[in-house]
């Protein structure tokens, strides 16, 4: 089954170069080894009615899951849920399951550090705990904010914090499984074909022959650096039905790909 799942990744830091974007690069990896189809990633700014803005735009699209990052910690900055309360048209209450959970969090990082564990239940830890209504509450292994579950008309969200650490635990620990599910027998597969001595202008009407002959085939190509030589990447991928026997096909489509470059004039490296 095809599994098409979208990333909205949350944060002024991210749009104006502050902060490295490597939660989409994880997810976009993780993702696809689980035999999901990442579809998209989009950023947005730390503001309600882009954040609700984004989550319907996706929902319309209907992928089987939604997943974003960031702003769900304490601060005035952290608006995911407020962002997610809006497009879903709910309001924002208090859950008494998320609550349990940044309490017992914040008293195990006290503990851990040698702080008094007598835990006051401050606004911003309250904070963390308002949740849109009828949404349900994910755990969060490593950290205090606890992640959130919905549904957005066709597609299940899922809410996770941009701490990486944070947000990979959580991924794995309660959303890989659902993916893995969902994709039942479809596995991925990757190759690449290291060139020398061809330029991509007469590399590609090769590709196309290829992906033409080998219709589940993806080829990419990528420069790298070289020292005045058209030294190149093609990297090959398919995601299909393990029945299907997709990883012959990639090795058949690398095979063709390779035989037609030699020809040409390239090295295969």
């Amino acid at each position: 089954m095809k599994v098409t799942i979208e990333v909205i990744c949350i944060g002024n830091e991210l749009l104006i170069g502050k902060i490295e974007n490597t939660n989409s690069g994880w997810l976009a990896k993780h993702i696809t080894q689980l035999g999901g189809i990442l579809t998209r990633i989009t950023v947005v700014q730390d503001a309600i009615q882009e954040i609700a803005a984004s989550i319907n735009e996706s929902a319309e699209r209907k992928p089987q899951f939604i997943i974003t990052t960031g702003g769900l910690g304490p601060t005035f900055d952290d608006k995911t849920l407020q962002g997610l309360a809006f497009a879903l048209n709910r309001k924002l209450e208090i859950n008494p399951e998320a609550l349990t959970l940044v309490k017992k969090r914040s008293i195990e990082y006290a503990k851990k550090r040698g702080y008094t564990t007598e835990i006051d239940l401050t606004p911003p830890r309250v904070k963390m705990a308002t949740l849109p209504e009828k949404t349900a509450v994910v755990n969060n292994p490593v950290g205090t904010a606890p992640a959130v579950k919905a549904d957005v008309k066709e597609s299940i969200l899922f809410a996770l914090p941009g701490v990486p650490s944070e947000m990979e635990a959580i991924f794995e620990e309660s959303i890989a499984p659902l993916i893995r599910k969902a994709a039942g027998e479809n596995i991925f597969c990757e190759t690449s074909l290291f060139l020398e001595n061809i330029f991509e202008s007469k590399l590609a009407p090769l590709i196309d022959k290829v992906m033409k002959d080998n219709p589940e085939v993806y080829v990419k190509s990528h420069p790298l650096k070289s020292e005045g030589k058209a030294h190149l990447e093609l990297h090959l991928t398919i995601t299909a039905i393990k029945k299907s026997n997709p990883c012959a096909k990639l090795q058949k489509a690398a095979k063709e790909l390779a035989e037609l470059i030699t020809s040409n004039g390239g090295i295969i490296k």
